[in-house]
């Protein structure tokens, strides 16, 4: 069985990159895939794919796909304080999880 461990981080979170080619770069998460542990970033981590023509009398083309970056090489950016954090959780009152902030303890 495969080690999976939950990701913290969230589709249409702000994340910074801390390892790899496109280090300091900040995006968006486009999609999360929990069984590899990745995130898919826009405009990070781009590589060019070439696109065999369909029809006939069409060109082919080259394209500019986002590829997934491992999770661990990513660092949530938190709306509050602006800074690269981790993601805690704490149980409210009623009873709810929240994620919260490591740096400035705000409710995410």
């Amino acid at each position: 069985m495969k080690n999976m461990t939950k990701i913290k981080i969230k589709k249409g979170d702000n994340v910074l990159v801390v390892a790899g080619k496109d280090r300091n770069k900040k995006g968006k998460v486009a999609r999360v895939i929990t069984e590899k542990n990745q995130v898919v970033i826009d405009g990070v981590n781009l590589v060019i794919k070439h696109m065999k023509a369909r029809k006939a009398g069409e060109k082919g083309q080259k394209v500019k796909i986002a590829k997934p970056l491992n999770v661990s090489n990513v660092m949530f950016i938190c709306p509050k304080c602006g800074k690269a954090t981790k993601i805690g959780y704490r149980v409210s009152a009623e009873g709810d999880k929240e994620r919260i902030c490591k740096k400035c303890n705000q409710e995410i």
